[in-house]
């Protein structure tokens, strides 16, 4: 079997969590990790018995692939040093800290023909994994992810420490370009923004409505979706997901539970109850599995640079709305 020879760089909490998965994923060989942190590298290196190294360079060589799990501020430098000695790489969401940076990494990714993934987490999420079949043309979504207090993460606003997660499934979702956004977002306990509201509205007619918050009492990770004659909700933190569908009185149905026929006369439809069987994934293993995959495969990553860049653009809008709200 072919094995692609992959390096941590960032041993921190997530560093961490990539070295775990890269051992169990069968063709990949984890050569070793690199940190600033000497004390910090060298104990994951112990603790997952892999090789040590006290400089990045080292690793560099010795490897065809590097994960990057370092502050987000220090995304570009690290990535762009990657890239300038041909290694593909995947790096954390979000991809870089400015718009600026994330377009010269995609394209010097583009040149040397070296594949760029971004730990867009969430969209291999069982609950939204398993919705695929039943999401096609959303009219209006709306999110709320929140969180307790935790210091790491807050070097940016928490737009693209938390919002940017659900910016890019909407994204994913909505096949049409942004007409206006509104924001609004204030800083609580960081020098950044904490907690955040947006209404982002497409060319198409569909609407987001999305919160974000790293200041909250319970964690919560909702999204709502609605379509014609549909209302999806899923649970990201549970991975439970559940199906609301209208359908023709006289429709044969092949799966869910009957709640009865709702409407007005011939209007009338029949409204069917179903919970989609989720499977049973890693979605953090599964991703990096897949960023192997593509480098052995030599195939385009399925959330690319691009993708990380859109993302990313849309997050800056939003920033850039909150700042004005705040002037005004």
């Amino acid at each position: 079997m072919e094995k692609l020879k992959v390096g941590v760089i960032g041993t921190g909490h997530l560093g961490k969590l990539h070295v775990k998965m890269f051992k169990n994923i069968e063709n990949c060989d984890c050569i070793g990790v690199f940190d600033t942190n000497l004390i910090q590298s060298q104990a994951a290196a112990n603790e997952f018995k892999v090789n040590y190294f006290e400089n990045e360079e080292e690793l560099l060589k010795s490897v065809d692939a590097v994960s990057i799990a370092v502050t987000t501020s220090a995304h570009f430098d690290v990535a762009n040093r990657c890239l300038e000695m041909g290694k593909h790489i995947f790096i954390e969401k979000p991809i870089t800290s400015t718009i600026d940076q994330a377009g010269k990494l995609v394209k010097l990714a583009d040149e040397k023909n070296l594949n760029l993934q971004v730990g867009h987490i969430e969209r291999f999420n069982p609950a939204l994994v398993s919705l695929e079949k039943y999401i096609s043309n959303p009219v209006f979504i709306e999110t709320d992810r929140l969180s307790q207090f935790n210091p790491r993460g807050t070097d940016v606003a928490v737009v693209l420490d938390l919002m940017i997660h659900d910016i890019d499934i909407i994204l994913s979702f909505i096949k049409s370009d942004i007409k206006r956004i509104d924001a609004n977002g204030v800083a609580v306990v960081s020098d950044n923004v904490d907690i955040a509201n947006a209404r982002i509205q497409f060319e198409n007619g569909a609407v987001a409505n999305v919160t974000a918050s790293r200041i909250s009492q319970k964690k919560m990770r909702k999204m709502r979706i609605f379509q014609k004659d549909t209302y999806i909700a899923l649970d990201f933190v549970t991975g439970v997901s559940e199906v609301y569908r209208l359908l023709q009185v006289d429709e044969n149905v092949l799966s869910g539970i009957s709640f009865g026929e709702i409407g007005v006369g011939e209007k009338k439809k029949r409204l069917i109850y179903e919970q989609p069987q989720v499977k049973e994934i890693n979605a953090l293993q599964y991703e990096l599995q897949l960023f192997v995959n593509s480098v052995l495969q030599k195939t385009k990553p399925l959330i690319s640079g691009e993708d990380g860049l859109r993302a990313l653009r849309v997050a800056e809008k939003i920033i850039k709305k909150i700042e004005e709200s705040k002037i005004a």
